[in-house]
């Protein structure tokens, strides 16, 4: 099974101190991780900045290296959709704790993985 990452999930552990991929593989069992290049990107323009929000994508960053990195086909739709398309075409979850992708994920029936009150993963069947 894959689980997608996008760039708020790979800021967790910085964020909250929870180690993402141990914790889905509680979850889900085994699996692939997986981000997009759009999410790197996404992620590096966050770490150019200062502050808790850039040391988190940094860290983000080295941990997209954990992930196979694909190359979405969209270049003309926003960074969400792609994720979203990406789900959709590969049969994957997506491990999000953005509210907005998250509703949009779970109208198209894709399962997310998102962050329950600050502690823990989830898994909400979509």
């Amino acid at each position: 099974m894959k689980v997608l990452l996008d760039a708020n999930a790979l800021m967790i552990p910085v964020q909250f101190g929870i180690d993402i991929f141990s914790e889905i593989e509680a979850l889900v069992g085994a699996y692939e991780p997986v981000t997009l290049v759009d999410v790197t990107r996404e992620l590096a323009g966050i770490a150019s900045g200062k502050g808790r929000d850039a040391a988190a994508a940094r860290v983000g960053i080295r941990l997209a290296d954990r992930c196979r990195v694909e190359k979405s086909p969209y270049d003309d739709i926003p960074v969400d959709e792609r994720i979203i398309r990406y789900a959709v075409e590969n049969g994957c979850m997506v491990a999000t704790n953005d509210r907005q992708l998250r509703s949009a994920l779970l109208k198209r029936n894709i399962d997310v993985v998102y962050l329950r009150e600050k502690k823990k993963l989830e898994i909400i069947r979509g």
